[in-house]
């Protein structure tokens, strides 16, 4: 069995336990070797890669999303949708499971509502780019994001001209992708949406992508303490200037550690672990990796276990994880690999379908209300019976759970309760879990369990919900 401190870990840096992550950890020689692994692994894996092949919009061009959309073959909201459950596959597969819990991280702080409009056609791309660089500079990440034309597309970049540059990327650069509110005035967003302007897309029409240098304002700029003659009708070297400014500001430091704080370590992080992570991110020019290491290895991350609630994406992806179950490629529209989006929808929030630019919030405020807990409960139920989603996936059969053998074929209840705990959850059953699945089943501590028990022929799922029903479960 992991030891505490590598199950807090795993709770932060993983979509969920496993028995299958546990031998990867001994195989590695431990947490720590297994996490540097992690952070050393490029962004390919075989899973990925065979995934994005199973819906269409995936890997298609904008040019074909469009036409697609045209012909009604599928709407922008459907694209965003197969966005969507891709990303849920891979947090649930994926063995890079470090490189995708921060690629969802990035992809809120970079928040581009999925809301089938024109991003739709850029969507996929975004989030590739963002899930190359999670792991890099967040000065490569800044820039990357920011003159990407889905973010372009979705604050009004991609139409802002020399004329009348819009302000709406400008501002949110400086409010909630880096130095944050209070740390810029009016003039200061007014410059910085000059400085972005040329970056363009014929939105709703041809949508290609272009740098047209007649849409630039060109002209000398100040923002904060970055001026720049920004005379070239060619601004992106002024824009890579800018951004680099910015990636590297004492303020953006801050908003980056909090952000890294508030992910692994608690709804309102300490004021004095924020500042010391900002010391390594100034210190190592903005690298994401030493920032991790630190966190993890922090006084403030030890003392923090089991106060995080998981979001409802990430019961739904923790929830397959548990159980085991494997989904396959999507033959119908009631596949599991398209059905794990609605169940996302049912306790309350699609990924990436956070309304506002500021991304998906991440405290325990927002998601610990009773209708998302019934609704939960309703979902692991349901997939502790293999009831739904069940179409193109594979479930382990109700046998399977019990750690019989030919010459064994019984096991004492208690003993199958304790076997469960450490499979579902990676710790051993506690008297009080004991005590509820006694509750939750009708049977006796001392009963023996076989293959053609009742328990295990009609109401084996009502013992699994026992695990997944639990704060441990619901927690992270």
């Amino acid at each position: 069995m992991p030891s505490a401190s590598t199950l807090h870990a795993l709770s932060r840096f993983t979509y969920g336990w496993t028995p299958a992550l546990g031998q990867e950890i001994t195989k590695a020689g431990g947490f720590g070797r297994w996490f540097e692994a992690q952070l050393a692994a490029g962004a390919d894996d075989s899973f990925t890669r065979s995934s994005a092949a199973w819906w269409t919009s995936v890997n298609a061009s904008p040019a074909v999303l469009w036409r697609r959309h045209e012909s009604e073959v599928e709407t922008l909201w459907q694209a965003d949708a197969n966005y969507q459950r891709w990303v849920l596959a891979r947090r649930i597969h994926s063995p890079l499971q470090v490189r995708e819990v921060m690629t969802e991280l990035w992809e809120h702080h970079f928040h581009v509502t999925s809301e089938g409009s024109g991003s739709a056609l850029f969507r996929a791309d975004y989030g590739n780019q963002i899930r190359a660089g999670s792991l890099g500079r967040f000065a490569d990440l800044l820039h990357a994001a920011v003159t990407h034309p889905a973010l372009g597309v979705y604050l009004d970049n991609a139409a802002s001209t020399a004329k009348a540059p819009n302000e709406n990327l400008g501002r949110e650069l400086l409010e909630l992708h880096t130095v944050g509110v209070g740390a810029y005035t009016e003039d200061d967003v007014k410059d910085s949406a000059r400085i972005l302007t040329g970056y363009r897309v014929d939105t709703w029409n041809t949508w290609k992508v272009s740098y047209d240098p007649a849409s630039h304002a060109v002209g000398r700029v100040r923002v904060l303490g970055f001026t720049d003659a920004n005379a070239s009708s060619d601004g992106r070297a002024t824009t890579r200037r800018y951004l680099d400014y910015l990636a590297r500001h004492p303020r953006t430091a801050e908003t980056v550690a909090r952000k890294l704080a508030t992910r692994f370590v608690a709804d309102a992080p300490p004021a004095a672990l924020v500042r010391r992570l900002a010391g390594v991110y100034l210190a190592h020019d903005t690298a994401i990796v030493p920032v991790l290491r630190a966190l993890l290895a922090s006084p403030e991350f030890t003392a923090a276990r089991g106060t995080k609630v998981r979001t409802p994406s990430d019961d739904v992806v923790a929830t397959y994880r548990a159980l085991g179950v494997r989904i396959g490629r999507p033959r119908h529209e009631k596949s599991t690999a398209n059905e794990i989006l609605w169940q996302c929808g049912r306790l309350g929030s699609y990924p990436f379908a956070w309304p506002r630019p500021d991304g998906l919030p991440d405290q325990a405020s927002a998601w610990a209300t009773a209708p998302r807990f019934l609704a939960s409960l309703d979902v692991h139920y349901l997939m502790c019976g293999a009831w739904w989603p069940n179409r193109d996936a594979t479930y382990r059969t109700p046998a399977s759970w019990l750690p019989v053998t030919a010459k064994r074929p019984s096991v004492r209840f208690d003993h199958l309760v304790d076997h469960l705990a450490r499979t579902l959850t990676g710790r051993p059953a506690s008297s009080k879990v004991q005590r509820v699945a006694r509750q939750a089943t009708g049977c006796r501590a001392t009963e023996r369990v076989s293959r053609t028990h009742p328990l295990v022929k009609w109401n084996m799922h009502r013992l699994l919900t026992v695990f997944l029903d639990s704060p441990t479960h619901m927690s992270r």
